[in-house]
């Protein structure tokens, strides 16, 4: 599996199977958090599909937020280069002791007003 795996993420996933959690909004429960830089996604919901792990949530900060499907595999590719401006490589990361928290729960302002916005 990739790197973004972990034991921990593994067994919080097999309680939040794709599609468990419609309907529920800020109720949802957000189980892993991602990023990169100023981008981050709430992951929500996921299961492995073949030598993959297909996840559904929220991702901020990029172009435009809002609620997707994400390949666990794809997300571990990605890499963001700034050797040039003297920062190395970027990959994703995960939020490391994230418990997983009720959407409504997280402090996250970008999160929040989405969330505000999307319930209208």
């Amino acid at each position: 599996m990739c790197r973004l795996m972990t034991p921990r993420l593994e067994e919080a996933l097999k309680g939040y199977p794709l599609y468990s959690q419609d309907g529920r909004g800020k109720d949802a429960v957000c189980v892993a958090i991602f990023a990169l830089g100023s981008v981050r996604w709430f992951i929500l919901e996921g299961e492995v599909q073949g030598n993959d792990i297909i996840l559904y949530g929220i991702v901020v900060g990029l172009m435009e937020d809002g609620y997707g499907y994400f390949s666990l595999n794809e997300l571990s590719d990605v890499t963001l280069d700034l050797t040039a401006k003297g920062l190395g490589k970027l990959q994703v990361r995960r939020q490391e002791n994230f418990q997983p928290t009720k959407l409504k729960n997280l402090q996250d302002y970008r999160l929040q007003r989405f969330l505000a916005e999307f319930g209208k």
